[in-house]
């Protein structure tokens, strides 16, 4: 037997098995996805590490699997040597001794092996608290669909709430947003965090005049970058007049990243936030910088991130004014890191600088930047000090 495990490279991060996409006595070939693992951060696939037959499911859905743990066993024989070995018994995830021909779980009640759940279906039943036996499925040979479970669920309007003799009706709305194990997982992030660590912000604001020029250029010889390129690189380079705003507070300690790894949010629309990682950003040119994002952006946005690209964070930034926001605060700061940069809306505004040793208002691109820090970790001096370092780079960036 074939055993599949959970990845190693979670760095402590709790995941659950989100769906099977195979079944028991499914055949399966080398690299097909077998598994869907969903953290705060990322859902993944495991793939099968060997062509075969899909003999026992150990973890089944919503199971918590931590890294190395047993997936599921695969019979690396072919489909025909499997039914020769059938008279032999298996044993079960529950570690029963099945008898011969039933290796494992079988379908619940009221499912044939033509009409199995969906991944789709499946996640709608778990997230709805729906048993699926009872829905009559309308698909193919019964099978149900997501329109199936949709109905059932504008149709079961009331239900009981709270303990027998307390329970009130409670009316569900076909618009409610089910909770789904991402929001769970960030919301119980967020609460962590907040509960942990002492937040503070400071706010300044910053010109992109400079910044914005050197864009331009740069676009003219055939490089596109982002703002975020140039936020990323300042942020990196200011880390050296407070080196604890890489850091994270342990108890016995204050911990410093001995590399650069800023993760940057990146918003999933209705499907909640993930921080993919530019790892060493320190010792990248602002081009590297700009084409990792690039890569970074489109793979989150395609759902196809590795748990390696989101972790091992040392330094968050929040660019929220691309949705329009002008100023946050507190941003909730990462699990596990001292510091997270949020920058504003970039609009015109008026400003007043002295020219000359005269007073003008000028007319330039301005943008909120803040910094919320672990009070544990860092002070107020080397918060403003990083700040002033970060925007002296940005508002003199070289034509």
């Amino acid at each position: 037997m074939i055993e599949v495990r959970v990845p190693d490279e979670q760095e402590g991060t709790k995941a659950v098995v989100r769906a099977w996409l195979k079944q028991i006595g499914d055949a399966v070939a080398e690299n097909d996805p077998l598994v869907e693992l969903e953290t705060d951060k990322v859902t993944q696939e495991v793939p099968a590490p060997a062509a075969g037959v899909l003999a026992e499911i150990v973890l089944d859905t919503d199971a918590e699997a931590v890294p190395g743990a047993l997936l599921a066993r695969i019979n690396a024989s072919t489909p025909a040597q499997a039914g020769a070995q059938e008279a032999k018994p298996s044993v079960s995830a529950g570690g029963k001794e099945e008898p011969a021909g039933s290796p494992g779980p079988r379908p619940a009640p009221g499912i044939s092996q033509e009409s199995r759940l969906s991944p789709s279906v499946r996640r709608a039943c778990l997230q709805r608290g729906i048993d699926a036996s009872r829905i009559q499925g309308t698909g193919r040979n019964g099978r149900l669909t997501r329109e199936d479970v949709d109905r059932a669920v504008a149709s079961a309007t009331v239900v009981s709430v709270g303990e027998p003799a307390t329970a009130q009706p409670r009316r569900f709305s076909p618009h409610d947003i089910p909770l789904d194990r991402m929001r769970l997982a960030i919301a119980e992030n967020m609460v962590r965090a907040v509960s942990e660590a002492p937040h503070v912000t400071a706010l300044f604001e910053a010109d992109f005049t400079a910044v914005a020029a050197h864009k331009t250029a740069m676009a003219a010889k055939g490089v596109k970058l982002s703002y975020t390129a140039y936020i990323v690189k300042a942020a990196a380079e200011a880390m050296a007049i407070a080196p604890a705003i890489n850091g994270r507070w342990e108890d016995d300690r204050i911990a410093i990243s001995p590399t650069i790894d800023i993760g940057v949010g990146t918003a999933l629309g209705e499907k909640g936030l993930v921080v993919p990682v530019v790892k060493d950003a320190g010792s990248l040119s602002i081009e590297q910088i700009g084409a990792k994002l690039d890569e970074l952006t489109r793979r989150a946005r395609d759902g196809k991130l590795e748990r390696s690209d989101v972790a091992g964070g040392s330094f968050t930034i929040s660019n929220h004014g691309v949705s329009g926001s002008l100023l946050a605060a507190p941003i909730i700061l990462h699990q596990g890191q001292a510091a997270i940069l949020g920058v504003g809306k970039l609009q015109k505004r008026v400003i007043v600088r002295e020219i000359d040793g005269e007073d003008a208002m000028l007319i330039l691109p301005m943008a909120y930047v803040t910094l919320t820090i672990d009070h544990r970790v860092v002070d107020g001096y080397q918060t403003n000090a990083w700040l002033t370092r970060f925007v002296e780079i940005l508002e003199s960036w070289p034509a």
